[in-house]
């Protein structure tokens, strides 16, 4: 089933686009991570829709959402999320509930959500990213992750190259659905050449964001469950990171993380373990709906 789409205007008259694969059961809200699109939920959201109500959003600065220069803080991104859920009905009465879904950047936005949501939360699910320190984890500052984030001049020469580059991650795993993720993901100029499609001051504000991040607090303030589900982890620092997170919701009260891992795959657990990311938030769905 093709998701339809659609646009939720928040103030002061921002568009964030939602993709809506339908469904019924309990309502799922997938939130994708920096400079990816709703797209990129879309093995999971295909694998969802036959027990769940599934709906996967663009980050303002990202795919078809609006780009404003401002708003990329704490509550406004939470504000986001809370308005697409409100319009696609995924929360459209008092008494409805959620379970929300993040990756990477997109997971410490849904546990901003939840913190504001508080009992209309129902599941927290964070995929490769949400229970650390953005610094720690990756042992640079803000500016050095900066630096680092643009595309080797060689990749962005045409779509051609850039989705062989694609490809070339897992070839395994790639496809239909894959490419159009990756897709989404640039803009093609009329020289030829691709550039992203989320825009400079987007993204840098994003990343701002993301380093402005406090797991530890936040997370022992969700009262929701909460999954986690990690990648690649070469040093066991982000096992450790994790512990910590549990310990914190456990002292505030709050059932322990439940987790996997999947220490040899890459950070794109919906392309590599859709399987498993699905399974982690039906598992949500049933604890929560019985």
């Amino acid at each position: 089933m093709e998701p339809a789409g659609y646009v939720v205007v928040v103030d002061p008259g921002d568009r964030i686009h939602f993709l809506d694969w339908g469904g019924a059961g309990p309502g799922v809200l997938l939130i994708p991570g920096l400079s990816n699109t709703a797209w990129a939920w879309a093995p999971v959201a295909r694998r969802l829709q036959a027990v769940c109500h599934v709906v996967a959003m663009d980050l303002r600065g990202h795919g078809l959402s609006d780009a404003p220069t401002e708003g990329y803080e704490q509550a406004t991104l939470a504000d986001d999320v809370i308005a697409a859920a409100e319009g696609s009905g995924l929360l459209a009465e008092d008494d409805d509930r959620v379970i929300l879904a993040g990756h990477g950047f997109g997971a410490i936005v849904a546990a901003w959500a939840a913190l504001e949501l508080r009992e209309r939360c129902v599941g927290l699910v964070l995929v490769d990213g949400g229970w650390e320190s953005v610094e720690e984890a990756s042992g640079l500052d803000v500016e050095e992750f900066l630096r680092g984030l643009d595309e080797p001049p060689e990749v962005m020469r045409s779509m051609a190259a850039f989705l062989a580059d694609r490809a070339a991650f897992d070839p395994a795993t790639w496809d239909e659905e894959q490419e159009r993720a990756a897709r989404a993901t640039v803009v093609e100029t009329h020289a030829g050449k691709v550039v992203p499609s989320t825009r400079p001051h987007a993204m840098e504000a994003s990343v701002r964001a993301m380093f402005r991040y406090r797991p530890l607090t936040v997370l022992a303030a969700v009262a929701a469950p909460v999954i986690a589900i990690s990648a690649n982890d070469d040093t066991g620092s982000r096992a450790t990171a994790l512990i910590a997170a549990s310990d914190v919701r456990e002292r505030a009260g709050h059932g322990r993380i439940r987790a996997a891992s999947f220490p040899r795959d890459g950070h794109n657990l919906m392309r590599y373990r859709p399987e498993a990311v699905s399974e982690a938030i039906r598992s949500a769905a049933d604890e929560t709906h019985g």
